[in-house]
């Protein structure tokens, strides 16, 4: 799996809250994904591929993830919970952030290009049943990759301070602004090539 905007959010919300907050990130996450699938289904990957729809979807995924990266760096040093402490932040609000980074243009465009591929070729050639097979696949392979991931890290927090879990919170901002700073640069080429 490739590290992407949710795999760093996912991470972030581990170390700072623990495994079932990091999770909560990866279920808002695969609510989307569920979602992409059945619009895939549904024959709306050709509308998602449209310029001038994408084109939005790069701004309005960029300030998605620079109000994360704000979020992030601004309160790295609050709402950390070490190992065996009560946690105070709601699942509910890392799961927003799981559908949040999701919603972000890259992974549209992931699922449109590379499963919308995949799962595009399944139901041509053998039908709906394999479709779902496949998305099955996908989901299932998905929650592995969560699952491992946030098992590490959950091993990992009980080592950690406040002081690395704060740095690594600064850490996931950047490279979530970095995530913002590609899709606006990919706004800029998609608008470039439309005019």
């Amino acid at each position: 799996m490739l590290v992407g905007a949710i795999t760093v959010e996912m991470t972030k919300q581990g170390l700072k809250n623990g495994f079932i907050h990091g999770w909560a990130v990866g279920i808002g996450g695969m609510t989307i994904d569920l979602l992409l699938i059945m619009a895939l289904y549904l024959g709306l990957a050709n509308f998602l591929a449209l310029p001038y729809i994408q084109m939005p979807l790069w701004i309005v995924g960029a300030v998605f993830l620079l109000i994360l990266a704000y979020d992030s760096i601004k309160n790295a040093d609050k709402d950390i919970t070490l190992a065996g402490e009560k946690v105070t932040k709601s699942f509910f609000s890392t799961y927003r952030n799981g559908i949040l980074v999701a919603s972000s243009p890259g992974n549209l465009v992931f699922w449109v290009s590379v499963f919308g591929a995949v799962l595009a070729d399944s139901f041509a050639e053998n039908g709906a049943n394999q479709f779902i097979i496949v998305a099955l696949g996908i989901l299932t392979g998905i929650l592995m990759h969560d699952i491992g991931l946030l098992t590490i890290v959950s091993l990992t927090r009980k080592v950690m301070n406040r002081n690395m879990i704060k740095w690594t919170s600064i850490i996931a901002g950047i490279l979530l602004f970095g995530f913002a700073c590609y899709f606006i640069y990919e706004f800029i080429i998609d608008l470039k090539n439309f005019i």
